[in-house]
């Protein structure tokens, strides 16, 4: 997709096959059986880092529709040690290696794919061919052309490849998608979003190594760049971007930060950031009869949100991790798209893509 007009030509058709299909890779797959209310779901989280044993795994214990049965992980203190803490018997764990020995486990149902962003498509495709209905962690893949195979993988294997996008599921980030539509404060102009975090030196962290596929735009980046999506309600048109590096040493071959600009229809922008370098998390949102949005805006918790002349709105605490995942798997149950599919990976993936290429470039304009 390096030609802008087939990326165009791409993002035409996907949009529309969006409206028509709701953006699901889920297949509908016809049953006289109702589903049963009190079904979980059992799913297994592949890779044991800290997203998985400190977040995902704690939201399991507070899910109604899907519940922690397996493990799949490279390192053995870990298989024992959260095996033994959540009562995960020992035929539902398994490595890297006998992993494709899940498909004969039917107490699995959901696979959760929360491995280093260079592992996202092997495992996805992997679980789609052992049968297992597949959530993957954002961003999706590498490159847009992943995004591609992975879709269609699971396409092939009649399982349902849905993304990590958290934020859609929780009560802010829809009131702010809902503003999109109903523009309560008129027609927006400007978009403005940054997330990032401050990482130490030295470090040995995946996220800092190219072979992984590491980065601020592949680790923070999704955030801004769905801020803008789903503020605007509309796909960009254009994009221009930067990238800086103030520690080649310790950033070799990945951004420290990248700044880039959206281009919408109607003469909207956007201008987000996302970084290494420091703690930002904010998402303002300028319109004709003020300015609106959220800071932060992508915390696991602590989300507050303003509106115009100094008001505010907020909602009661929650697990967004436990919400994201009971929607996903009860989508799964009742057979029906689920909010953040493949397709909405993909969106990313492309618009990522072309982030690079207008870098590459020197910062030129890159038509969608």
């Amino acid at each position: 997709m390096n030609n802008p007009l087939n990326r165009r030509t791409f993002l035409t058709q996907l949009s529309a096959a969006a409206i028509a299909t709701g953006l699901s890779s889920i297949p509908f797959i016809s049953s006289s059986k109702s589903v049963n209310p009190q079904k979980k779901l059992g799913i297994a989280l592949v890779g044991l880092g800290y997203y998985s044993t400190g977040i995902l795994m704690p939201a399991l214990e507070k899910t109604e529709n899907v519940k922690l049965v397996g493990l799949v992980t490279g390192t053995p203190e870990k298989a024992k040690k959260y095996g033994e803490k959540y009562n995960i018997p020992k035929e539902n764990i398994y490595n890297y290696q006998n992993f494709d020995e899940i498909a004969k486990n039917p107490s699995i149902d959901v696979i959760y794919i929360v491995l280093p962003n260079s592992m996202h498509k092997e495992f996805v495709i992997r679980a789609a061919k052992a049968g297992k209905q597949v959530i993957c962690e954002k961003p999706m893949a590498l490159n847009a052309a992943e995004c591609r195979e992975m879709i269609g993988a699971c396409q092939k294997a009649g399982v349902s490849l849905s993304i990590g996008y958290r934020l859609h599921y929780e009560p802010y980030t829809q009131r702010i998608m809902q503003m999109a539509k109903e523009k309560p404060y008129g027609d927006i102009f400007m978009v403005h979003a940054s997330a990032g975090w401050r990482m130490g030196r030295p470090t040995e962290q995946w996220k800092a190594k190219s072979k992984l596929g590491g980065g601020a735009i592949m680790d923070m980046g999704p955030y801004p760049l769905q801020a803008a999506r789903y503020s605007t309600g509309m796909e960009p048109i254009a994009v221009t971007a930067q990238m800086f590096n103030s520690d080649p040493k310790v950033f070799d071959g990945v951004d420290e930060t990248t700044t880039f600009q959206l281009e919408f229809p109607g003469n909207i922008f956007a201008n987000c950031s996302t970084t290494f370098a420091a703690n930002v998390n904010f998402l303002t949102i300028n319109a004709q009869k003020g300015d609106y949005g959220l800071n932060p805006f992508s915390g696991y918790n602590g989300i507050h949100g303003f509106l115009p002349n100094g008001e505010k709105f907020d909602f009661p605490e929650m697990n967004q991790q436990a919400a994201q995942m009971d929607e996903m798997c009860l989508a799964i149950l009742e057979k029906r798209p689920c909010k953040t599919p493949g397709e909405e990976g993909l969106r990313d993936m492309i618009i990522i893509d072309a982030i690079r290429e207008s870098v590459r470039k020197g910062g030129i304009r890159i038509v969608l």
